[in-house]
């Protein structure tokens, strides 16, 4: 009796336990196929507020243990989720703190960053595996040729590595040893683009565009005198705003700020904000968050063209 008794209870907790994975199997193709709302939202402060949660929930289904091909779609959604809220959120307010010169928030917002960051590329490292977690750190030789045998099929989690990377090393520039990454950064991006060219741009117009933004953003980090490139630079800004239909306008945003500061373009900086400012958000509505980000860093560029050009 008690045999059968133990038969029927782990029977009981078989069927729970294979009724609870294929519920996290549904949640995470439904959270996946539902994760583009976000990027279509319109108002700024809503999405603000909504997505800490939403990542917050995902990751909870994370952390239940999900078997691996609705682990590999929750990783996909919080790599992605997490460098896109630092992007448009964290940064923007370490941004403002800036141009505020209020330097307790820049240093409050500037850890935010790096939390936010560095949980993006946690996320992107256990999509690549192992091997990344071990190497990516490593000497320049093994780094190298870790990046060179990635191929194709690691192409989404490749560039939000190097995106979270490079934004890790934006906001520790005191950091000595994180500096040490940055051709680290621009050879992943490198290698994101050849596989584009290989194999042809992924359907995801703002994917197709990140790298030649990321890129961009490496050239104009510096001004020409300290080995900058705005020629360059601009280049790889033109190929973003190129490969989405000139409907990204967070890459005009980024080109006219950075590329006009590090030329000491005025006309050029104020032309090109003023065309985004120009272009409604909705002209791409599958990335309206991003445009509105766009708009809102073209506004506030635009507010301090004085102080920029003395």
């Amino acid at each position: 009796m008690r045999l059968f008794a133990l038969v029927i209870f782990s029977a009981a907790l078989t069927a729970c336990s294979i009724g609870e994975n294929i519920a996290l199997k549904s949640t995470s193709k439904i959270l996946l196929r539902g994760q583009p709302s976000l990027q279509q939202e319109a108002d700024y402060e809503l999405a603000r507020m909504a997505i800490p949660g939403a990542l917050k929930t995902v990751e909870t289904f994370w952390v239940a243990g999900p078997p691996d091909d609705a682990r590999g779609r929750l990783e996909r959604i919080l790599t992605e989720g997490y460098c896109q809220y630092g992007t448009a959120f964290v940064e923007d307010d370490w941004e403002e703190a800036k141009f505020r010169q209020d330097l307790a928030a820049v240093e409050y917002h500037n850890t935010r960053a790096t939390h936010i960051f560095t949980r993006c590329l946690n996320y992107a490292l256990k999509s690549l595996g192992s091997r990344w977690q071990k190497e990516i750190f490593a000497d320049t030789d093994t780094v190298t040729k870790l990046i060179k045998d990635t191929g194709g099929g690691s192409r989404f989690a490749l560039l939000f590595a190097g995106t979270a990377l490079g934004s890790l090393i934006n906001h520790n520039l005191t950091r000595i040893e994180m500096l040490g990454h940055l051709a680290t950064a621009q050879a992943i991006m490198e290698r994101v683009i050849e596989i584009d060219k290989k194999q042809g741009a992924p359907a995801n117009k703002a994917h197709a565009a990140l790298p030649y933004i990321a890129l961009g953003m490496i050239h104009s980090a510096k001004p020409k005198s300290m080995g900058g490139d705005p020629d360059k630079a601009k280049m790889y800004f033109e190929e973003a705003l190129k490969v989405s239909d000139d409907k990204f306008l967070l890459a005009r945003t980024l080109m006219a700020y950075r590329v006009g500061l590090q030329t000491n373009d005025r006309k050029f900086f104020h032309d090109n904000l003023v065309k985004v400012l120009e272009t409604p958000p909705s002209v791409w509505p599958e990335q309206r968050l991003a445009n509105e980000v766009a708009h809102r860093r073209a506004r506030r560029y635009l507010s301090h063209e004085k102080d920029l050009f003395q």
